[in-house]
């Protein structure tokens, strides 16, 4: 009984609860009101995968080294970010670009490193051994992305939105009590359930070459990304994009496309639209209202767009 004790227990989880003091309760720490608000729950499901959750505000960084990081192995990072319920999440005020999304990154990236985190944090990180995955299904020779992921021999990083059916998984995670007896098999089944969506999801991207990444390229993209994003009303333009992250158009419309699986502009539409639909709904805005804000000029071209992406018409939505 002692030695599952021990493989359910997440060593970070206690390193963090001896740095504020306290000490981790069925495998949950909250965080002393004297340094902060909020709750970090880990689980090791078995020498192959585990999972840390976190939903926290610190008064101020904390350094805390993973002492479950094991060199030798050959590790996929599965970081779920923006993807808790709104009345879950502990820091209020999120901004609008921070739109539910998951990081999967090979043992060679550090996600932690290359995406700014804060003292607030609000995530679901699942860590598994790609040997563990490769032996429980076949790649297809067509999947160069699946390939490269598992060999998991470059440095490699990609992000994937958060769609519907994946949101419901999370939130089972997250809010579902199955009680002590079923907890661990429950949520090792839902883990391994999002790792498999996901990886049929990059399946579907049309990537024919893998490039291997650098930190410096990744915070370079991202850089454009937020520089897109906090301009919804401004159509990108690749040279001026490129000048920004001072690469080739080449380069950065290649990069940007295999971390996020779209092109450039496609991405800074689909999240143009998906802001317009937070406007018209939770901001209560006019169409018209809505469709200037977000730099259209063309209300009949607005709707249009608005029923490409959404499947009907902004007047329609504000009433559905």
């Amino acid at each position: 009984m002692e030695v599952k004790k021990q493989q359910a227990e997440s060593n970070i989880l206690i390193r963090l609860a001896y740095l504020l003091g306290t000490e981790v309760k069925n495998k949950r720490l909250e965080i002393p009101e004297k340094f902060g608000r909020g709750y970090c729950a880990g689980f090791v499901f078995n020498k192959n995968i585990r999972m840390l959750i976190s939903n926290y505000e610190l008064n101020e960084d904390w350094l805390v080294e993973n002492p479950e990081i094991n060199a030798s192995k050959r590790i996929l990072f599965f970081k779920f970010q923006n993807i808790f319920p709104k009345n879950e999440v502990v820091s209020a005020g999120k901004h609008s670009t921070e739109i539910p999304s998951v990081l999967i990154a090979t043992s060679r990236i550090n996600t932690d490193d290359v995406i700014s985190v804060h003292t607030s944090t609000a995530t679901i990180n699942i860590e598994v051994d790609a040997d563990y995955l490769n032996n429980l299904f076949d790649i297809s020779e067509k999947s160069s992305i699946l390939q490269s992921l598992l060999q998991n021999t470059q440095p490699l990083l990609f992000e994937q939105m958060v769609f519907p059916s994946l949101q419901k998984t999370v939130d089972e995670i997250v809010t579902e009590s199955v009680g002590e007896t079923f907890e661990l098999f429950f949520l090792r089944i839902k883990a391994e359930e999002l790792i498999c969506r996901l990886l049929i999801e990059l399946e579907k991207r049309d990537l024919k070459h893998i490039y291997a990444l650098n930190s410096r390229d990744i915070q370079t993209i991202y850089k454009v990304k937020e520089q897109m994003l906090e301009h919804l009303d401004t159509p990108p333009i690749i040279k001026e994009l490129a000048q920004l992250a001072n690469m080739s158009p080449s380069k950065l419309q290649r990069l940007f496309k295999q971390i996020f699986g779209n092109t450039i502009f496609n991405f800074y539409q689909d999240f143009r639209i998906k802001e317009a639909a937070r406007l018209l709904r939770e901001e209560k805005l006019s169409v018209s209202e809505v469709g200037y804000q977000l730099g259209f000029t063309n209300l009949s071209h607005f709707s249009r767009i608005f029923h490409e992406h959404i499947g009907i018409k902004p007047k329609q939505y504000t009433k559905s």
